[in-house]
């Protein structure tokens, strides 16, 4: 994707996913490319439609949960582009885990019944529900790898006082609560997530994307109890079926491992899950609107001028 300079750009960051260019240290242009990574890792070609995908998702979602918690979230000018304001992020990520799955299975199965200090009880078969929802926090890493926290480090380290973290917690399980609704009335069932917030002169706001394939993991929920039941695969929809490609070609973003090829057919593969995720938690037709960099351009700079 090629980089811009706006009227009033005063920094530019390249992420993972995103490019997020500050105006006039006030308000922040987020671009969603198609890159995609895993790991921590980028891989080496970008998903069709994936940057329009997550954008129009995570305003879709923000949207829908605004009356939770202020956001970040101005406008979305282009398919791929929101315009928010500028937040003095917190470096925690707040991980709300409905079920236990990914990372924190990975942890139980290696026969650990803590994560970030919090207890998970015996007996529980991968992707089984936790009694109720947990919030395992991790830390906001510039590069490598986010690592998990715990609650009391978090407050000894100073990376956010004892009020904006209550309020922290307040809003993420309120936040999971709506994802779940939301879900639950598309016949998924929201298994976990996170949430990323900043402060506005003080007052905490939600930042990012939520609720979007490449921050939460999606099952369906018809025939959920009947495949736990037999202990088979529970059909998802989110990004963990790329973790589990790569890890299958001996990939978990280690030093000296090499990235699987990744074939036209597998890429056309992922970009489908992520139009059929759109469309299932949405209910709405996925239209591809492919657009030159010009034009998103004279879009974003339309829009920037309003502010």
């Amino acid at each position: 994707m090629q980089q811009f300079q706006f009227p009033g750009q005063t920094a530019f960051y390249q992420g993972k996913v995103r490019d997020v260019y500050t105006i006039n240290d006030q308000l922040l242009v987020m671009i969603a490319s198609d890159r995609i990574s895993a790991f921590d890792v980028i891989l080496p070609k970008p998903i069709p439609f994936k940057g329009q995908i997550l954008n129009q998702l995570a305003a879709f979602m923000l949207n829908a949960c605004s009356d939770i918690c202020p956001n970040w979230l101005l406008e979305s000018p282009a398919p791929n582009v929101s315009i928010g304001k500028k937040c003095h992020p917190i470096k925690v990520e707040m991980v709300v885990r409905g079920h236990l799955t990914g990372h924190a299975w990975r942890l139980y199965q290696a026969g650990k019944r803590e994560i970030c200090s919090i207890p998970m009880p015996d007996g529980l078969k991968e992707n089984d529900p936790f009694p109720k929802p947990i919030i395992t926090p991790t830390t906001k890493a510039e590069t490598g790898h986010d690592e998990d926290i715990s609650i009391s480090e978090i407050l000894k380290r100073r990376l956010i006082d004892a009020f904006h973290w209550q309020t922290m917690q307040l809003y993420s399980l309120a936040l999971f609560r709506k994802g779940k609704e939301m879900a639950d009335r598309q016949g998924l069932i929201l298994a976990d997530t996170k949430y990323e917030f900043g402060l506005l002169k003080e007052k905490l706001v939600l930042m990012d994307e939520i609720h979007t394939p490449d921050s939460s993991r999606y099952f369906y929920a018809e025939g959920f109890e009947e495949r736990q039941a037999k202990g088979e695969k529970q059909q998802q929809l989110s990004k963990e079926f790329v973790r589990e490609w790569l890890m299958a070609n001996n990939f978990m973003g280690k030093e000296g491992q090499q990235v699987p090829e990744m074939t036209e057919e597998w890429i056309n593969a992922i970009s489908g899950r992520y139009i059929e995720l759109f469309e299932k938690i949405t209910g709405q037709k996925f239209i591809p609107q492919p657009m030159s960099n010009e034009a998103t351009y004279h879009l974003i700079q339309n829009a920037l001028s309003k502010y």
